[in-house]
């Protein structure tokens, strides 16, 4: 019975996750021609994705200063379009030497 039970999860887990990848393909046959659906479809997973790890920033450290330190560090130099490695190894960085030499 326990056997049935997890492969009847895993199928409506597949489900889950194949629907939302199949509905667009079958809805949307033809090519959008509307510039503001465009724009939207284009920036929604970028923000989807700001939305669900930006939150975690904050408590991936062990203080929330260091976490401060290294958001800061990325965002400064995301603004002046660094590279995202260049980007990741700084921020990794000044999380490193404000968690050891200051807190």
């Amino acid at each position: 019975m326990e056997t049935k039970r997890i492969l009847i999860c895993i199928f409506i887990m597949a489900l889950v996750t194949y629907v939302p990848r199949v509905v667009p393909l079958t809805v949307f046959r033809k090519q959008i021609k509307s510039r503001y659906i465009r724009s939207f479809l284009d920036y929604t997973p970028y923000a989807v994705l700001g939305a669900m790890t930006f939150p975690d920033v904050f408590t991936s450290t062990g203080s929330l200063v260091s976490a401060l330190v290294g958001t800061a560090v990325a965002l400064v130099l995301s603004y002046f379009r660094r590279g995202l490695v260049t980007v990741a190894c700084a921020a990794i960085a000044a999380v490193y030497v404000t968690e050891v030499f200051f807190l």
